[in-house]
């Protein structure tokens, strides 16, 4: 299979060409050198790659960045995706397309009853990320119902893993860790320690993603998740017994969110169903992973 990603030099854009090319696939890469904002670039780019699957990962991802810059997050998220699915249909090769969604667009649940999330959930986007993911769900539902685009939405949970940006809460967390545990520090900034979510290894991420080309239904959406939240706070403390350090926790009100989701957790089972997908790497392993990088990688 040839396969193009959008956003193919980001986090789980390596993991998922790493994973697509050990089974043989044949693997275009694009990111920041083609503006995914710009259509006729992106033609060019689908066309020349003449793919038979097209994995779209180009986004901008940061919930904080999205409070600070909510047109920028549109733009690149939304017409972003429009573009995308446009040059699909004109490139000449009619490829199967999965599109990234996320979790975010199930807003604030408070009524335990309503966990797991499925996919028939209500949506409730509480960010400008959010909504911009809620939006470009609307352009592939249309482009799979008013142009028979083989489409399939993606909407993962929390993944971590090594490699991640500092950006995001897990790997936020490690990076601080080795960095104070280096300075002899005894504390570290944290946010918000009690929101739960639910985590997933993103090498187990990307094996859905392939998965779901090869056997998802088109114009369905899945979760991508593990079924089980653990709060950030466990987390925090799983990475210290890692680190076998003893530095306390110190709230920094400039990493709490404006809006913070309390609880995520998703319901897997349409997704395995299509596929027989199912998390294989445990969570004690990913951070160990995690932690591992950081320590390579940090100052």
């Amino acid at each position: 299979m040839r396969s193009l990603i959008t956003g193919g030099r980001g986090f789980v854009g390596n993991w998922l060409a790493e994973h697509l090319r050990s089974l043989g696939d044949e693997v275009v890469a694009i990111d920041q050198e083609v503006d995914v904002t710009n259509p006729s670039a992106l033609l060019q780019a689908v066309t020349d790659a003449r793919p038979d699957a097209i994995y779209h990962l180009a986004a901008l991802t940061h919930v904080g960045q999205s409070w600070d810059e909510p047109l920028r997050v549109l733009e690149v998220n939304v017409i972003g995706t429009g573009a995308l699915l446009a040059a699909a249909r004109e490139c000449g090769s009619d490829p199967r397309i999965l599109v990234t969604s996320s979790a975010e667009v199930y807003g604030a649940v408070t009524d335990p009853d309503r966990l797991p999330l499925t996919e028939e959930s209500p949506t409730a986007p509480l960010t400008p990320y959010a909504a911009s993911k809620l939006a470009a769900e609307a352009l592939v539902a249309q482009a799979y119902l008013g142009h028979g685009q083989h489409t399939i939405t993606v909407r993962p949970f929390n993944h971590i893993g090594p490699g991640q940006s500092p950006n995001f809460a897990v790997p936020a967390l490690a990076k601080r860790m080795v960095e104070a545990d280096r300075r002899g520090a005894p504390t570290i900034p944290v946010g918000n320690l009690s929101a739960r979510r639910d985590f997933t290894d993103v090498r187990d991420v990307v094996r859905a993603y392939r998965a779901l080309i090869e056997t998802g239904t088109p114009g369905e959406v899945y979760n991508v998740c593990s079924g089980r939240d653990v709060s950030i706070r466990s987390i925090a403390e799983g990475l210290l017994a890692l680190a076998d350090t003893s530095l306390e926790f110190e709230t920094d009100p400039s990493l709490v969110r404006p809006v913070e989701v309390p609880v995520l957790r998703g319901d897997p089972t349409r997704l395995g169903e299509a596929t027989g997908w199912k998390p294989e790497i445990p969570l004690e392993e990913t951070l160990a992973d995690v932690l591992a990088y950081w320590r390579q990688h940090a100052d």
